[in-house]
């Protein structure tokens, strides 16, 4: 479980405050109909599945049996729905659209569309996939709240290997503003961190070099890198490792990491090497866990802020062949007969 912020907790409750209101679910009625929020949701829901039992209803509603069977009747009352008995279950009755309903539901679709569009209008491009990345994430993190279900944010990260576009200022940006508010890096470390991405991404081209995204919904929320040129001596670079705010200690981290550690040994590389500095212990544990150690420390400014350089090293873990492995086999199976 982690940590919850106060402050934010209680600008989350404001602005859902106010998103209710402002959706207009404080109305007696919603979306331009003349129904109820939990009928126009009914009717929602019952059209994106094509159908659906009044039971079933109930548990995608969150609501009692008996307040969903009376707004049910009403609605099949008022020609919105129809009721048939179910293939399958002969005690239960299946719920549809009517031709009304269906138009009800372009008329809802419609508004919600344009209440939507209109909002996001609003907001910078980038602004409008953090949006939807986070609404996503929270609706998913109450619903498994309510279930009493292990809500794992990770599961909907995808990590891709290669150029995805925007890779260079969205990995600039998330460097930026963690190491502005972490350590007070300002202008050198952000130019820095935008002119050597650019450089590197031109030799991709180079089987010795790779970059794995995690994108979410779309939206980039992590990125590594292994240069595979610079260092020489059969030794990898892993570099721009960077995990977005709101995603850290999910494991995004650890699925990049893996990765990128993963392609290095296949390449056949001794070693792999990265730099950062002390302080950052979160990250040390995570390198640390991958079999990273300290080969050096010093203070430095190579960043623009003199801080306490780290040097982590880790070595290639050594190739078990076929036959040694049978060959150990063999010699435990011995061991144990005497």
């Amino acid at each position: 479980m982690f940590d919850c912020d106060p402050e934010l907790v209680e600008s989350i409750r404001a602005a859902s405050r106010q998103m209710v209101r402002e959706l207009g679910f404080m109305q007696a009625t919603l979306a331009a109909t003349d129904y109820p929020p939990s009928a126009v949701h009914a009717i929602m829901e019952i059209g994106s599945r094509q159908s659906l039992t009044a039971v079933q209803l109930a548990e995608v509603l969150c609501l009692e049996k008996s307040s969903v069977s009376r707004m049910v009747r009403k609605l099949i009352e008022g020609g919105e729905l129809k009721e048939a008995p179910s293939a399958t279950d002969a005690r239960a009755k299946v719920l549809t659209l009517t031709a009304k309903g269906r138009h009800t539901l372009a008329s809802i679709n419609a508004f919600g569309r344009h209440q939507v569009t209109t909002a996001l209008a609003q907001l910078p491009q980038v602004e409008q996939q953090v949006v939807g990345q986070g609404l996503g994430a929270y609706s998913r993190a109450l619903e498994a709240h309510r279930l009493g279900t292990p809500f794992n944010p990770v599961e909907s990260v995808e990590v891709r290997r290669g150029y995805q576009p925007g890779v260079v200022g969205r990995v600039t940006e998330m460097h930026a503003n963690f190491y502005a508010r972490s350590v007070g890096f300002g202008q050198f470390f952000e130019s820095l961190v935008a002119t050597g991405m650019a450089e590197f991404v031109a030799r991709l081209a180079n089987p010795k070099n790779g970059i794995w995204v995690a994108t979410q919904s779309g939206r980039i929320v992590g990125a590594v890198a292994i240069d595979g040129e610079d260092l020489g001596n059969d030794t990898a670079h892993l570099r721009w490792f960077i995990v977005d705010d709101g995603m850290r200690g999910a494991g995004v981290g650890h699925k990049l990491l893996s990765a990128a550690l993963a392609f290095c040994d296949g390449q056949g590389f001794a070693a792999t090497r990265l730099w950062t500095f002390r302080g950052l212990d979160a990250a040390r544990r995570l390198y640390e866990n991958a079999g990273f150690v300290l080969h050096d420390e010093r203070a430095g400014q190579q960043w623009g802020s003199e801080v306490v350089e780290q040097c982590f090293e880790r070595q290639r873990p050594p190739v078990q062949t076929k036959i040694s492995a049978e060959k150990s086999s063999a010699a435990n199976g011995a061991g144990k007969s005497n």
